[in-house]
């Protein structure tokens, strides 16, 4: 497989906080990466770094072969980089078809009958084409959920960066979640994906890593990455002999 994202070396503090520390992983064409961590570990700031909308320090990020670190977030995403957000922000008082295509024009560059086309088949790949024509702000989680996904695919990703789509769902929204992730995924999209909610990431991706302090502790096949003592130490939180 093809390599399509690439960080090497990426740094990034705020004084003495540091959000990430000399991070270097890669994610090929096709795949799912799940990332875990304790809270404030700095994996949202990865997404931040990753999409443009900070800058690092130090190292270099890589997509689709060209070197990025010094694109802004707006020319990233026309170039196939696209995220959701950990908590919804759709705009309120736009339908949820307005939501979409405002991605798909603002993100994707598309224009009239093509944009309009995008945003139908998102809408319907996420479950939310009978809710087209309602605002926003009347949207369940879970629905809110689905824009945040919809809104990211509607920008045409190569890259997909989910920052924990799953957190505040019941199990059976959590698997039709799931379900749909999967579907996009069979599209071709590569997927990093944050997630506390770790059985849903375990039905999804490839390979783990892990991210304590803006460090990656751990990498590899997920169930091997669950079971080891660091991982159990460090983001479980508890003694691995217990």
């Amino acid at each position: 497989m093809a390599e399509v994202l690439r960080l090497d070396g990426v740094t990034k503090s705020y004084g003495a906080v540091v959000v990430a520390d000399a991070q270097s992983w890669s994610l090929q064409a096709g795949e799912a990466l799940g990332v875990i961590g304790p809270n404030g570990a700095g994996k949202t700031s990865m997404f931040n770094l990753v999409t443009g909308t900070v800058a690092p320090n130090a190292g270099r990020i890589w997509f689709d072969g060209q070197d990025v670190t010094g694109w802004p977030a707006a020319r990233r995403c026309r170039a196939g980089i696209a995220r959701s957000f950990q908590v919804p922000q759709p705009f309120g008082g736009m339908t949820v078809f307005e939501n979409a295509l405002v991605a798909a024009t603002q993100g994707a560059g598309e224009r009239g009958a093509k944009a309009e086309a995008t945003c139908l088949d998102v809408l319907a790949r996420t479950g939310l084409l009978p809710k087209a024509n309602v605002l926003a702000k009347g949207l369940t989680l879970l629905e809110r959920k689905r824009l945040e996904l919809a809104r990211a695919l509607c920008a045409r990703p190569k890259v997909l960066l989910l920052d924990e789509i799953a957190g505040g769902l019941t199990e059976a929204e959590c698997h039709s979640l799931v379900a749909t992730i999967r579907d996009v995924r069979a599209t071709g999209v590569s997927i990093v994906w944050i997630e506390h909610v770790v059985h849903a990431l375990l039905a999804v991706v490839d390979r783990l890593i892990v991210i304590d302090f803006g460090r990656k502790i751990a990498e590899g096949e997920p169930h091997a990455i669950m079971a080891s003592r660091e991982v159990k130490e460090i983001y479980l939180g508890i003694e691995a002999d217990a």
